[in-house]
């Protein structure tokens, strides 16, 4: 029994603090990225450039709505990466450029 226990304790252990040790970004630093990559579209504070959806013919959706919020990480982050509707791929991001940008974009979220 004691032998089970010795071997079963580490994966046990171990699949706890895995979840804890998942990567998260910084809304601080997702700021800088927004700032530089997303602002012109999306406005100062996530709002959406209205000037700009009109002259594309397309609805910016605000960064903090319920929509927008309602997305998963992966969902965002493949947005971002990949583009969507007519949003472009933002590029040359890299993976903790990512996970800042959403971290911001989730601090945007509406209360």
């Amino acid at each position: 029994m004691r032998i089970k226990w010795l071997y079963t304790a580490p994966l046990i252990l171990g699949a706890g603090s895995f979840a804890w040790a998942a990567p998260q970004g910084s809304a601080k630093d997702g700021k800088a990225v927004y700032d530089h990559s997303c602002k012109s579209c999306h406005g100062m504070n996530g709002e959406g450039n209205e000037s700009l959806a009109k002259m594309m013919h397309a609805k910016i959706l605000p960064l903090g709505s319920k929509e927008v919020q309602a997305k998963s990480d992966a969902e965002l982050k493949k947005d971002i990466t990949e583009g969507v509707g007519k949003m472009p791929a933002v590029k040359n991001l890299s993976v903790k450029q990512v996970d800042d940008l959403v971290a911001f974009i989730r601090s945007l979220a509406k209360k």
